[in-house]
């Protein structure tokens, strides 16, 4: 026998269903924290199921202004929580699923690298760019989801790309050469000499650590080939090292007796590892153990 007749779905459920990975992936860009990235989904959430669908002519872009409204305010709040942070402040990592980094845009949208630059934007160009450029969303969209005109968007547009791309990696980056490089980083965990990584390693190299108060970190960026030489001495000989994929690019993860201390991303320019972020503080490691999907 049939069993009972199944509700038709909420449709204000199934619409937010449809396009959580998308809003996940837009908050994210935004604040580089996946735990806010959460909240401001919730909150998006509770404002969507009190609106009424009738009046709703684009569902994605009408959650997707919510999302951003819910976003600017958080980062307004997260940019002042990171003035009394202790030590460089890193993205939250994500264990990313393997069709990210099939998407080129995605995967370089969502990387530490692009993640750093897109911190050093104020907030209304940060999403602005994001829309713009990562997700494509129109100007008459982005006008109404932050709450400007579209002449104005326009020009915080074109003044954040300009930002962005005096900023981001210099040349295009593929995974084999990311993987190489970190690649001549575990053999130096193996085998204690570092010569073959110190040889892709850009004299200006960067290596931040995020300890957050909470484990022990360098509470300045250390730079200079030598300085992190030094550095990485002392690093490969205390860990040992796994490949993995994390915002949509090779990284390692980093044990100590098997205890997972860190994770490790790089930064490529012109062929040379300009910077290191070792993300060690364990708040922000919860997400590298288990997929997180993203998406356009």
């Amino acid at each position: 026998m049939a069993g009972p007749p199944q509700p038709a779905p909420d449709p204000a459920t199934e619409a937010f269903v449809a396009h959580r990975n998308l809003l996940f992936t837009v908050a994210y860009e935004m604040l580089g924290s996946a735990a806010d990235a959460e909240d401001v989904l919730q909150e998006t959430w509770l404002r969507w199921v009190g609106v009424d669908l009738a009046t709703v002519q684009n569902r994605r872009a009408y959650l997707v202004r919510i999302a951003t409204r819910q976003a600017l305010t958080r980062l307004r709040t997260l940019d002042r929580r990171k003035e009394t942070y202790v030590g460089p402040w890193l993205p939250e990592p994500l264990l990313t699923t393997p069709d990210v980094a099939e998407d080129v845009e995605l995967a370089d949208s969502v990387s530490m690298a692009m993640l750093l630059v897109l911190e050093t934007l104020a907030p209304t160009e940060r999403a602005v760019f994001v829309l713009r450029e990562v997700f494509d969303v129109g100007y008459e969209e982005i006008a109404e989801a932050v709450e400007k005109s579209p002449a104005a968007v326009r020009q915080i547009a074109h003044r954040a790309r300009a930002h962005v791309a005096a900023r981001r990696p210099r040349g295009s980056v593929s995974p084999t050469e990311t993987r190489g490089a970190l690649q001549a980083f575990q053999r130096a965990v193996r085998t204690g000499d570092l010569q073959g990584l110190l040889d892709v390693l850009a004299p200006d190299v960067v290596f931040l650590s995020d300890g957050g108060g909470v484990v022990r970190a360098a509470l300045e960026p250390v730079v200079g080939i030598d300085n992190v030489a030094g550095v990485l001495r002392r690093v490969t000989a205390m860990v040992s090292a796994e490949p993995t994929q994390i915002n949509g690019a090779p990284a390692l993860m980093l044990r100590a007796e098997g205890e997972l201390i860190a994770v490790l991303a790089v930064r490529i320019d012109d062929g040379l590892v300009t910077g290191l972020y070792a993300v060690r503080n364990p708040e922000k490691l919860a997400r590298v153990e288990r997929e997180t999907p993203v998406s356009r």
